[in-house]
């Protein structure tokens, strides 16, 4: 595949493969503001923070099994994080989730949370995980006020979950995720759509969110990764997706209002028996883009900022936050002028068209 010509990178910006070990040039250039705006009129309200890029599971759609990891001494320590979370805050960030890899494979991430909550205790506090490590901590996760939950799960049935995930841990996750509601842990259900995996399980999937009052979302599979197994057959689109839901329930839509801003059209869903407790949500970045609305920026975990999924720009923080004439103000600076720059995904997607971004999903944050 032929690599796509990257822009011009203001501020720190570098392609994937550039050295992490640079400092961002021109740092002392920008001035900082009080809130995140871009150039066209969207204003940032949420950070997604990859805590790592290491995960216990070997999900065939993720990774090509051919990926290192990456070095602990490039990992940004929790120190650096909640100092992130303190300057994102200070420009207007209302929303964090932290994600990974898998977040409870790193050690102390739990007490990680705490911390956040203690600082921030009017800070909507979010975690993605797929469920497998969650357990021991779902007690701590509701004494210090959680927001909630996204658990990642592709299949109701126990073989293929082992065939796609590589480990035999779908009785954990069940466990988990009835843990996570008898705590009263708000949570939503994300499947990646297969054609051909799990499309013969949407009833399955709309059984559970008849039954239980949370959300269970489908996502596009997306063009995330050298080397990962995206393929035009595995797509299942979103529109496709709804007709069939059509076939087992009545769907209804959710108004705007009342999403939250976040990116999944929302369904209500009704049966013989009357109204289901869940609601369906459809993720679509490659049929129906949110990319106008999008309100977020990423880091991963070693510290470079993505300003969209798919543009491969990135600009280094860590090394700037490391840097002992520059610090967390050179980092408010950098921000401040790739939010400015944040272009519309959708854009780069259709001009390479659908070529996959060279990050693998589990380094970028998932």
């Amino acid at each position: 595949m032929k690599a796509s010509p990257h822009r011009a990178a203001p501020c720190g910006a570098q392609p994937p493969g550039s050295s992490m070990n640079a400092i961002p040039p021109f740092a002392h250039l920008c001035e900082p503001a009080a809130s995140l705006e871009d150039g066209h009129g969207r204003t940032v309200r949420y950070i997604r923070l990859s805590v790592t890029d290491r995960c216990n599971l070997r999900c065939t759609y993720c990774r090509s099994g051919m990926e290192t990891f990456i070095p602990h001494e490039s990992v940004l320590r929790y120190e650096e994080m909640e100092q992130l979370v303190d300057m994102a805050m200070d420009m207007g960030v209302e929303k964090v989730r932290l994600t990974g890899g898998e977040p409870f494979a790193r050690k102390g991430f739990a007490d990680f949370l705490e911390r956040l909550r203690a600082a921030h205790p009017a800070l909507d506090i979010r975690v993605t995980t797929n469920g497998t490590l969650i357990g021991p901590h779902i007690q701590t996760l509701k004494a210090i006020g959680l927001n909630a939950v996204n658990l990642s799960l592709d299949t109701f049935d126990r073989d293929k979950f082992e065939q796609i995930t590589g480990r035999d841990l779908f009785g954990k996750v069940r466990e988990n995720m009835d843990a996570l509601l008898d705590a009263g842990i708000p949570f939503k259900l994300n499947a990646v759509a297969l054609r051909g995996f799990n499309d013969d399980e949407l009833p399955a999937f709309i059984d559970y969110a008849m039954r239980h009052p949370i959300d269970v979302r489908f996502i596009e599979f997306m063009p995330m990764g050298e080397g990962t197994r995206w393929s035009d057959s595995c797509f299942w689109s979103a529109p496709d997706i709804l007709d069939a839901v059509k076939g087992l329930v009545a769907v209804a839509p959710v108004e705007q209002e009342q999403r939250n801003g976040g990116p999944a059209r929302l369904y209500t869903l009704s049966g013989p028996d009357g109204p289901g407790l869940g609601r369906l949500g459809l993720i679509s970045p490659l049929s129906s883009h949110f990319c106008t609305s999008c309100n977020r920026l990423r880091i991963t975990s070693d510290g470079a900022l993505r300003t969209c999924l798919f543009d491969d720009r990135e600009y280094r923080l860590r090394n700037a936050l490391r840097h002992p004439k520059l610090g967390i103000e050179a980092v408010r600076r950098i921000v401040t002028l790739a939010t400015r720059d944040k272009p519309i995904g959708a854009r780069l997607l259709e001009r390479r068209h659908n070529a996959v971004a060279q990050r693998r999903m589990t380094a970028i944050g998932g």
